[in-house]
């Protein structure tokens, strides 16, 4: 079913992240017609009104690139780092209608759009593996199933920041003699230019040193050349991950079916030594899964999702919408 209103024309999604916002605006066959970046629009870095503020920047930006009126929307769909809870609903609600486009909208945590984005037939499973790790999911009947995303806190693992706490455990289990010596403590001495063990783990406990996230290729690098501990720290790190990715399957009851499951995030870059303990476990629980990695920009989830909203089909503009939204940031980039 289409907008019987012929002058609403597009539909505008937006990507909401804590490093980068994306906005795009496509016709309603798929085509794309505007696109904006702008950085942080997240309300638990920038708070309420300055989340507020970067969605209406971001999407002022698409539409002027577009060149149409907000009056042309025909439906939103916006992905959200930052909306975890239903307390939080309102707060989101408030900044999208602050933007006074009259047209209807929906909008589900930014892991969530990777779902719209990454799998055919609109519904699976998303797991993101970047600094930190989530995992969202969507049966066929539109039910949803998720883990906390909320880290070491709540037992969840499988993220970069995850994988450099564990790291940094070996590293003082190698140095009170608890654990066995590992080439991860000199990954450390390099990383911070350090050369002093002492003054390594003075500083990590005294919080002067601040383990950041690029500090997880390193591991990988130790795990390439043969550590015992960093391979070992890898493995539960992935496996850890498909526990939280099996129990949202086992949410949706989607154990003996077949569906997506859509990778997100850069540890999923590292290859074979990540995704290979991460796929057995998973396959092991949920046989008919496939292994998907996304390949086009979450914010084409989110403008599927404004597809729905609106009232189409999503899988109607589906891969007429990621070659679109392919050929123009290609063009984008190279201009």
């Amino acid at each position: 079913m289409r907008p019987t209103d012929s002058a609403k024309r597009y539909f505008l999604g937006v990507d909401v992240g804590n490093s980068k916002t994306h906005a795009l605006v496509a016709a309603l066959n798929g085509e794309v017609v505007g696109f904006a970046e702008i950085g942080c629009g997240s309300y638990e870095v920038l708070g309420p009104v300055g989340y507020a503020d970067a969605l209406q920047q971001v999407t002022d930006r698409a539409l002027t690139h577009a060149g149409i009126s907000k009056a042309e929307i025909a439906g939103m769909g916006f992905g959200i780092a930052g909306y975890d809870w239903p307390s939080e609903h309102t707060l989101h609600a408030d900044g999208i209608e602050a933007l006074e486009i009259p047209a209807p909208y929906a909008f589900v945590n930014d892991v969530e759009i990777g779902i719209h984005a990454g799998t055919e037939a609109g519904w699976g499973i998303a797991v993101d593996a970047g600094t930190g790790n989530n995992v969202r999911g969507r049966d066929a009947q539109g039910r949803t199933g998720r883990i906390s995303g909320n880290s070491v806190r709540f037992g969840e693992f499988g993220g970069g920041s995850e994988l450099i706490w564990r790291a940094m455990i070996a590293v003082s289990y190698a140095w009170t003699r608890r654990g066995p010596q590992t080439a991860l403590t000199q990954a450390f001495l390099d990383f911070f230019e350090m050369e002093n063990v002492d003054d390594l783990m003075e500083g990590l406990a005294m919080g002067h040193l601040q383990p950041f996230p690029p500090l997880a290729v390193a591991i990988f690098q130790v795990a390439a050349e043969g550590d015992h501990a960093a391979q070992e720290i890898i493995n539960w790190n992935a496996r850890e991950l498909a526990e939280s990715t099996k129990a949202v399957i086992r949410q949706l009851d989607l154990q003996n079916q077949a569906f997506e499951v859509v990778l997100i995030g850069s540890l999923f870059n590292a290859g074979e030594a990540y995704v290979s303990p991460f796929r057995e476990s998973v396959l092991a629980f949920a046989p008919a899964a496939e292994l998907v990695r996304l390949s086009v920009p979450p914010v084409v989830g989110a403008v599927l999702l404004a597809a729905e909203a609106a009232g189409i089909m999503a899988g109607q503009i589906r891969q007429d919408l990621i070659e679109s939204t392919h050929n123009t940031l290609t063009n984008k980039h190279s201009g």
